[in-house]
């Protein structure tokens, strides 16, 4: 009688490596056309400006990225606490020393280097709330330690939104939050509960704040009647919706060709960042929409898959913590270049202008990759 023998072969996920590169390969040809004509604008003219920064970005973080998946993500762990509470040191200072960029202080500048808090507060949070759940164990049940946990993400949350004014990531924080306690914690009703509660009570203070006098002097309200009513609002940032949803809606289904949108010599401001999206369907139009899309689809897949498959409960969550900083951003971005929510200043991860985000994004994908390396399977 024959004997099978069962072996364990090592395991790296080079799907989730192969649509990275794809991703940021299309988010630099996608930059170059959409920022050549802004760029030479500026004083020197150099139409590849904005191209050649991400891309040495770009490449000098993959290289990083590469060379952290192979350190043991157990290693890394040990420096989840120092790392969450620098970044709270950083949002904090943000406030003091900031440059403020287009009325906000969301950047510290280190001489010809900027650097933006709130991208170091994400990767924090991914990092620290999985330590933190994985020493409370069984206590999460409890009503305090699962208190404890929400306590430490929404103090980033709050952090990001009152000293950097940054509403966007301060949700995206908050909501990777939620979901890793909902994905630790035994109980599923409360949340449900709390999420439908919590819903109806923003809806209904929003209804009002909007209805009556008393928003007229908020910033954040006003973001909502712009939203509601872009043309009547054009001067407070409607224009600039209403420019997106001209590039869109001009795109067709095979779009203008690549390097043929129109919108973008001008009439949409800061193309190359948040709206980008809009430029890609102009000139790709829903083919292109959709392509990216599926290339965004496939990426959470594989984070879904190495999660799913990871050796312990630190792993899964510290991935599963990138799977929704992933999908929030993406879902956030594209639903305000459509218009569908009141816009609030998020970028499309691995596409839009931008050296800090595609730093801290190749740092989680180094993450990501090194619970890869940790999965084992039986042949």
């Amino acid at each position: 009688m024959n004997r099978v023998l069962s072996t364990e072969r090592d395991y790296f996920d080079y799907n989730l490596l192969a649509i990275v590169i794809l991703l940021t390969c299309f988010g630099l040809v996608m930059l170059y056309s959409t920022s050549a004509y802004e760029a030479m604008l500026e004083p020197g003219g150099d139409d590849m400006s904005y191209f050649r920064k991400q891309a040495v970005i770009s490449v000098g973080a993959f290289v990083l990225a590469l060379i952290g998946s192979q350190i043991d993500y157990h290693f890394l762990a040990r420096f989840a606490v120092p790392v969450y509470w620098v970044s709270i040191f950083f949002l904090v200072i943000t406030k003091f020393i900031g440059r403020e960029v287009n009325g906000a202080k969301r950047w510290i500048y280190f001489g010809p280097v900027s650097f933006q808090p709130a991208e170091l507060a994400k990767l924090a949070i991914i990092l620290f709330l999985p330590v933190l759940i994985v020493k409370m164990g069984t206590k999460l049940k409890g009503l305090k330690p699962a208190l404890i946990v929400f306590g430490f993400g929404f103090l980033s949350a709050a952090c990001t939104y009152i000293f950097t004014e940054n509403l966007s990531t301060a949700i995206i924080i908050a909501g990777i939050t939620v979901i890793l306690v909902f994905i630790a914690h035994p109980k599923t009703a409360p949340f449900v509960i709390a999420a439908g509660v919590g819903a109806a009570l923003v809806a209904l203070l929003v209804l009002f704040l909007v209805s009556s006098a008393a928003g007229d002097g908020s910033f954040r309200i006003q973001r909502i009647k712009v939203w509601l009513d872009p043309e009547s609002y054009s001067s407070l940032g409607g224009y600039q919706v209403m420019q997106a949803l001209y590039a869109i809606g001009s795109g067709g289904f095979f779009g203008k060709g690549l390097g043929n949108s129109t919108q973008k010599l001008g009439a949409l401001p800061e193309a190359q960042n948040d709206m980008i999206f809009s430029i890609i369907c102009e000139e790709l139009g829903v083919f292109g929409a959709v392509l990216v899309i599926l290339m965004f689809v496939f990426m959470l897949y594989r984070l879904f898959f190495i999660a799913q498959n990871a050796p312990d409960l630190l792993g899964s969550l510290i991935v599963s913590g990138i799977f929704v900083h992933i999908a929030l951003q993406v879902i956030l971005n594209i639903a305000v270049v459509t218009n569908l929510i009141p816009t609030t200043g998020i970028t499309l991860p691995f596409v839009s202008y931008g050296g800090t985000s595609i730093l801290f994004l190749m740092a989680e994908m180094a993450l990501a990759l090194s619970v890869s390396r940790q999965i084992r399977f039986r042949t």
